[in-house]
């Protein structure tokens, strides 16, 4: 089987000074760039997902310096790019049609934010029947709030991550996953 490593909208309004920093973007990012140089090296299939929200969504806005990837995790030439404009890397894209015509079973998925697009994407890719690892420390996202209680992002980290690894795949850190 092959496997490819997924990096979810790793862009710069994420990041500080962006439009929507989110909490600790930057090891998150570092996690991911070794996950990229391992899959280079091996010549695994990479693919970099960007969102393109549309004029006044805020962030990550379509043709902006903030919905540019972090320089960090930067495709290069050869390497797949898919667009998407929804949380999920599935909805609305060529994602699953590309994935099967490499062949790939196994997903590595790595970006931000964990609370939205890790997660809507990594539980539709378990569900298309792919296995699926998420790679913890290679993630990040927002403190949130609910019923009028600030839930700190360390809080929903740790939610969603055990949700996913309960029923949709794996969840391990980077040196793990590069470990083998």
């Amino acid at each position: 089987m092959t496997r490819a490593l997924l990096l979810i909208d790793i862009q710069q309004d994420y990041f500080p000074g962006g439009a929507f920093p989110l909490v600790g973007p930057e090891p998150a990012a570092e996690a991911a760039a070794r996950l990229l140089a391992a899959f280079r090296d091996a010549d695994e299939p990479v693919v970099h997902v960007r969102h393109a929200g549309e004029p006044g969504s805020g962030f990550l806005v379509k043709d902006t310096p903030g919905a540019e990837f972090h320089p960090s995790v930067a495709p290069t030439e050869g390497e797949e790019v898919v667009v998407k404009g929804s949380p999920n890397a599935f909805l609305d894209t060529d994602l699953d049609a590309r994935l099967r015509h490499d062949g790939v079973r196994d997903l590595v998925i790595a970006g931000m934010m964990t609370s939205m697009c890790v997660d809507a994407t990594a539980r539709t890719a378990s569900d298309l029947g792919y296995r699926v690892t998420v790679v913890a420390d290679a993630c990040a996202c927002p403190d949130l709030e609910h019923d009028g209680r600030k839930v700190p992002a360390a809080d929903v980290q740790t939610a969603f991550l055990a949700a996913l690894g309960s029923a949709y795949g794996d969840v391990a850190p980077a040196d793990q996953v590069l470990a083998g």
